[in-house]
């Protein structure tokens, strides 16, 4: 009975935080969070007893002692942390309903006859009204990036952020997915060796090197453009790859070609972190990868994240698997991160600032700096500690609806049993 009531007073406070949210209007966007531990994830760190105004759903002071404007929602955090919006991590969230029904997955293309298409856009399938958005808000998170899954071929195609509140388009430049490494050579003539010649050749396309009516093409028109466009700097290169020897290869393409790239994975990467420092690569780390699961994998460590950290690589993760139905497990990532090593505002910032710099959005959110939008979370305890929770979510300045399908049925579920 004691937890019992426990948890139902934790309910209680969470309810009282969002009707004062909603109480000016459920659309509204003029706000002050008041007397908070403010994790700005900038530059100015974290600020105790600091008050945060939003107006217009953008931030416009960080500060001590600011006053509400008329009709602007109040909420006392009462020294309570608040935070950007959490990074949901590389997933599928809203092109992937049910993993195992094929007709609500649009993250994989499969052509036979020309695989390699890195025109393929996910972005284009995104369902706003997917239940899975509500699922990954309640646990702060408030973005994600759309990742194309490899399918007919190892270039898997382009994504984008995508913010959880509703809106339909991607934010930012799009993003281009690849996999290099033993995972992708059924892919490549089951040699990693191909995956290198494939991809020169792609380049040499897209450069013009390579009539586009030779019967030896591997890119459609519109391929070349796309790529094209990588190749000109305009927009990130997410590879997953995980042996050391293959992304010391991938840093001397990128050198070569002057491409920006990022690693998802990474679990040997930081046998290269000084260089992947100099070369200013983020790593989506995957935190859990601690043991050997591919020969890939070998020198895994639970101190990945720390390793790289320590030699300027910025950091932030990813998780492999079913991702978009477990958004919520990347605090837990962070967390174990920081339990190995990891400073916990570097934990912090690999949940906020770095995604969002690393895809093209860090001027618009991944930080708590005016002018920059108000998506922010208010936590009942440590954000990356698992055991406390997310009290309230602000995108846009906007107060998200703190339920889901899974909450509604706990609550109809709880209320029967209630009964006599």
């Amino acid at each position: 009975m004691g937890a019992l009531n426990k948890r139902r007073r934790a309910w209680l406070g969470a309810a009282a935080v969002v009707l004062a949210c909603i109480s000016a209007s459920a659309q509204a966007q003029d706000l002050l969070v008041r007397n908070a531990t403010v994790h700005t994830a900038g530059t100015r760190g974290s600020l105790q007893h600091t008050d945060v105004l939003v107006q217009g759903g953008i931030i416009r002071a960080v500060g001590s002692g600011l006053s509400a404007p008329a009709g602007a929602s109040v909420v006392e955090a009462d020294g309570r942390p608040l935070t950007p919006a959490l990074f949901g991590g590389i997933t599928e969230i809203g092109i992937e309903e049910v993993s195992g029904e094929a007709s609500t997955v649009d993250s994989t293309l499969k052509i036979g006859e020309q695989p390699l298409r890195p025109e393929f856009d996910v972005t284009l399938a995104y369902n706003p009204a997917s239940v899975l958005i509500p699922v990954a808000r309640l646990d702060g998170i408030g973005f994600t990036a759309l990742g194309a899954a490899t399918g007919g071929g190892f270039v898997a195609g382009q994504g984008g952020v995508m913010r959880l509140d509703g809106s339909a388009d991607p934010l930012g430049p799009r993003a281009l997915f690849l996999r290099l490494g033993s995972a992708a050579v059924e892919l490549t003539g089951h040699s990693r060796a191909a995956q290198w010649m494939l991809l020169q050749q792609m380049v040499d396309e897209a450069r013009g090197q390579v009539a586009a009516d030779s019967p030896h093409a591997l890119l459609t028109p519109a391929g070349r453009r796309t790529l094209g466009r990588y190749l000109a700097g305009q927009g990130r290169i997410v590879v997953e790859v995980d042996r050391a020897a293959d992304i010391r290869q991938l840093l001397r393409w990128a050198t070569r070609e002057k491409v920006k790239i990022a690693i998802a994975g990474g679990s040997e990467a930081w046998q290269l972190a000084p260089e992947l420092a100099a070369a200013q690569v983020p790593v989506f780390v995957d935190v859990l990868s601690n043991l050997p699961a591919s020969f890939d994998q070998i020198g895994a460590t639970l101190e990945n994240a720390a390793r790289l950290q320590r030699s300027g690589v910025a950091i932030s993760f990813v998780q492999r698997g079913d991702a978009s139905h477990n958004a919520r497990k990347m605090r837990q990532l962070a967390g174990n991160a920081v339990a190995n090593g990891l400073p916990w505002a570097d934990g912090l910032a690999g949940l906020t600032r770095v995604p969002a710099q690393a895809f093209g959005v860090g001027d618009q959110i991944g930080s708590i700096e005016p002018g920059k939008r108000a998506d922010l979370v208010l936590w009942e305890g440590d954000p990356l500690d698992v055991a406390h929770y997310a009290e309230q979510v602000w995108l846009g300045g906007r107060a998200m609806p703190m339920r889901s399908r899974q909450t509604e049925l706990r609550d109809r579920y709880l209320l029967r049993n209630a009964q006599p």
